[in-house]
C-alpha cells in the first residue's frame, strides 16, 4: 500500500471515528477497514456486542440521489419478499444516508451542518456520504463451495431480481448508471480504457480491439428489450456473497444499474473467466435462472459475449485501481489470460 493511500486512510479513519455518534448504537464503537475500492468498508464493533458494516462513499463515486436509489431498490427487494437484502441502520436523525464535510476537523455538528448546506446549494466538493448496514454473520463464498449448487442459487436469485424490476414501480427520481458496451468500452468508459490495463503488451492491442468491436456489434444486434435488459445487481461475484447457516446472501448493491440481464452472470465469474469448470458454472446458472424466468436461446448464445465484455471492463478497472489487493495479486496475469480468451472467443464469434 502506497504512502498516499495510507495517509488518506488515516484521514478517513478520523472522519469515521468522529461520525459514529451519528448512530446512537455505534457511539464509542471501533471501526476497522474491511475493504478499499470504489468505497471504503468498515466493520463497526462496540463492547456491548453491537456490530455493523459502514460504507464510506468516496468523492465522485455516486451522488446522494444515486445512493438513495440503490437503497430504494434494496428495500423493495426485501419488503416484496424477493430476497433478504442487507438492512440499513438509520442514524439518530432517522435518515438512511448521513453526510459529512471532509475538510476541517471542527465539531461533528459543524461538519454535518456544512455538508447539508453544501448539498442544498449543489456543492458536492468535500462531502462524504455514509451508510450503515446490519452485520451479516457468515463467510464469503469461495471455490471450496459446491460450484453447481452455488451457481444454481445465483441463477435463481438473478431471475427473481429481474422479474421484480420488470414489474417494480421505480420512484420518480430513481437514478442509477448504465452498464453497456458504450459505458464500458466506449470513448469515455466509466472504469477507464482497457488499453491501459496492467501488463498488457502493445502487440496484443489490435487483437483486443477486434474483440471490443465484435462485442459491440453483437450486443447492438441483440438489442435491448424488457426481456433481456433492465435493472441488475451488476456485481454478483464471490466477494459479494455471504454464506450463512440458512442461505446465501447477496450484498453490496453499489454497482446496481441498468444493463443486460446476462451481465449478472458475467459478474458472477469475475476474475475466474478462464476457470476449467466454466461450462459447469454456465449450466448451473441457466438451470437456476429458468426455474424462475424464461431465457431465450438467442440470449443464452451470447453468454460468452457478456463474459468478454466484463473481462475487458475489469482489465480497464485494474488499470485505474492499482492499490486494490486482487490487482496486485494478479499483476500482468490477467492481461495475458484475456488475450488467450479473446483468441478463443473470436475463433467462433467474430462478425
Amino acid at each position: 500500500m502506497s504512502v498516499e493511500i495510507e495517509y488518506e486512510l488515516a484521514e478517513f479513519q478520523q472522519l469515521i471515528e468522529r461520525s459514529l455518534s451519528l448512530w446512537p448504537q455505534a457511539t464509542g464503537a471501533t471501526a476497522t477497514v474491511l475493504n478499499v475500492s470504489e468505497n471504503i468498508m468498515y466493520q463497526i464493533e462496540s463492547n456491548d456486542g453491537f456490530r455493523a458494516v459502514l460504507r464510506l462513499h468516496l468523492q465522485n463515486n455516486h451522488s446522494k440521489n444515486k445512493i438513495q436509489s440503490e437503497l430504494a431498490w434494496m428495500n423493495a427487494l426485501h419488503s416484496d419478499g424477493v430476497m433478504h437484502t442487507p438492512q440499513v441502520i438509520r442514524g439518530g436523525n432517522g435518515e438512511q444516508i448521513q453526510s459529512v464535510q471532509c475538510i476541517g476537523m471542527g465539531s461533528l455538528e459543524t461538519t454535518v451542518k456544512a455538508a447539508s448546506e453544501a448539498l442544498q446549494n449543489n456543492e458536492n466538493e468535500d462531502i462524504r456520504h455514509l451508510v450503515m448496514y446490519e452485520f451479516i454473520d457468515g463467510r464469503e463464498a469461495g471455490e471450496t463451495d459446491d460450484a453447481s449448487s452455488l451457481f444454481t442459487t445465483l441463477g435463481e436469485k438473478a431471475a427473481r431480481m429481474h422479474n421484480h424490476t420488470e414489474l417494480w414501480q421505480m420512484p420518480v427520481d430513481f437514478e442509477r448508471g448504465t452498464w453497456d458496451a458504450c459505458t464500458l468500452l466506449g470513448k469515455q468508459p466509466l472504469w477507464g480504457h482497457w488499453q491501459e490495463g496492467p501488463g498488457l503488451q502493445a502487440q496484443f492491442i489490435p487483437l483486443l480491439q477486434a474483440l471490443s468491436d465484435t462485442i459491440q456489434s453483437r450486443l447492438l444486434k441483440l438489442g435491448r428489450e424488457r426481456s433481456n435488459f433492465g435493472l441488475i445487481h451488476a456485481d454478483m461475484r464471490y466477494a459479494n456473497l455471504i454464506v450463512t447457516d440458512e442461505e446465501i446472501r447477496l450484498i453490496d448493491f453499489d454497482d446496481c444499474g441498468f444493463g443486460w440481464h446476462l451481465y449478472d452472470f458475467a459478474t458472477a465469474v469475475s476474475f475466474i473467466e478462464d476457470h476449467p469448470q466454466m461450462q459447469e458454472y454456465k449450466r448451473a446458472w441457466f438451470n437456476g435462472y429458468r426455474t424462475r424466468r424464461a431465457l431465450p436461446a438467442d440470449h443464452e448464445n451470447e453468454i460468452d459475449t457478456f463474459i468478454m465484455l466484463r473481462r475487458l471492463a475489469l482489465l480497464a478497472w485494474m488499470g485505474t485501481h492499482p492499490e486494490v489487493g486482487i490487482v496486485k495479486a494478479l499483476r500482468g496475469q490477467y492481461a495475458a489470460g484475456t488475450v488467450l480468451l479473446a483468441e478463443s472467443y473470436l475463433a467462433t464469434h467474430a462478425v
